[in-house]
């Protein structure tokens, strides 16, 4: 979580990389429309590509907000490398409000509590991620938070930003607090870039994602989608149609994608992966816990040396840890066998993952 990072630190490939394999990359440039039946994708500016096979990997568009002063200088909503690194430029020894206690602003919050001079984060919810890990981990790490100076204003929401010749100075919240600040960071969540394709005739949710199904593959011969921007069916949770917007989970889709537009027939059947670094602590990620009802907590919250089941009815969907390797590692691995690991079973499984390391009882017969 390098906020200082450049384009080509960064970068998956060498821009070699594309010219050794004859790969046109076009940059800058925005296709407005997709004709299915004729194979052409339209750009904004008119050019016109044709298509034998397409893949849309077209992400998410941040959420912006929408109160007076919003289009102030010294808001961001980090896309980029460049954003990031002003941002960091900006908020050294200066007030920072990050507005959302998402993955996004929270990863902020951490980087920035050594350099600025204050970090502050409001949210509507009462507890940061209570959606993705639950209250009792949520509570757990906005305690982590609070002891590294970060404050918090928590069930509430913005309703104005103030400028002080032309720069931003304050953000008032409708709790009527005010708040010092020099940056403003948003993180209020995203929705998929899809709007394009409305008239295309491609499959498209309520709320805007591409429907995919196991090869990467929407409902139109030739056109397959991937990343952000999709939803496709989760093996691990009865192929339900699910939206995963991580790293690992982009990668499994590129690549899936990739052979089936080459017709190496290959369906997806990864267990979704994610990882997070903050104040030097790591929390791990497996699973899929949407809508879970019960959380299965073993270790020590307060010394943030845990491991947290998600659970739902009797069926574990997800697992999350803070110092407590390898157990997420080893729980993917038993999901990723097709084994169903029960809420009855989480005690052992924690036995296996640290006592013997073999877990090959529970990959081998299910339970």
């Amino acid at each position: 979580q390098s906020m200082d990072s450049h384009p080509e630190q960064i970068a998956l490939r060498p821009k070699e990389f594309f010219c050794t394999y004859d790969i046109e990359v076009l940059t800058e440039m925005q296709v407005a429309a997709v004709d299915v039946k004729s194979k052409i994708a339209v750009f904004k500016d008119g050019f016109k590509m044709e298509y034998n096979k397409l893949l849309i990997a077209t992400g998410n568009t941040p959420k912006t907000l929408s109160c007076k002063g919003k289009e102030m200088e010294n808001v961001f909503n980090i896309r980029t490398p460049e954003d990031a690194n002003r941002v960091v430029k900006l908020a050294t020894s200066k007030n920072v409000v990050i507005v959302g206690a998402s993955f996004l602003g929270m990863e902020v919050a951490a980087y920035l509590t050594e350099r600025a001079h204050s970090v502050s984060v409001v949210e509507l919810e009462h507890v940061p991620f209570k959606k993705f890990f639950g209250e009792r981990v949520g509570r757990a790490v906005m305690k982590m938070f609070e002891n590294n100076r970060v404050k918090f204003y928590m069930q509430t929401e913005v309703s104005e930003l103030r400028e002080q010749e032309g720069k931003l100075k304050e953000v008032v919240l409708k709790s009527g607090k005010v708040l010092r600040a020099d940056v403003c960071v948003v993180g209020v969540g995203a929705v998929p870039a899809t709007g394009f394709l409305k008239q295309s005739g491609i499959n498209i949710d309520s709320k805007g994602f591409i429907v995919v199904n196991k090869m990467m593959q929407t409902n139109i011969p030739g056109v397959f989608a991937a990343g952000d921007a999709v939803t496709f069916p989760l093996a691990l949770r009865n192929n339900k149609k699910v939206n995963v917007p991580h790293w690992q989970m982009a990668h499994m889709h590129g690549r899936i994608a990739a052979l089936n537009m080459l017709a190496h027939g290959t369906e997806i059947s990864t267990v979704p992966y994610l990882w997070t670094a903050m104040f030097g602590k790591s929390i791990r990620y497996a699973g899929h816990g949407e809508g879970f009802d019960d959380v299965v907590i073993q270790g020590d919250l307060d010394e943030l040396k845990f491991v947290a089941f998600y659970t739902k009815s009797d069926e574990v969907v997800a697992v999350a840890s803070i110092n407590y390797d390898p157990i997420v590692s080893k729980v993917a691995e038993v999901l990723a066998a097709g084994r169903t690991i029960r809420k009855r079973d989480v005690d052992i499984v924690i036995f296996l993952s640290f006592r013997t390391g073999d877990m090959s009882w529970l990959t081998g017969k299910g339970s």
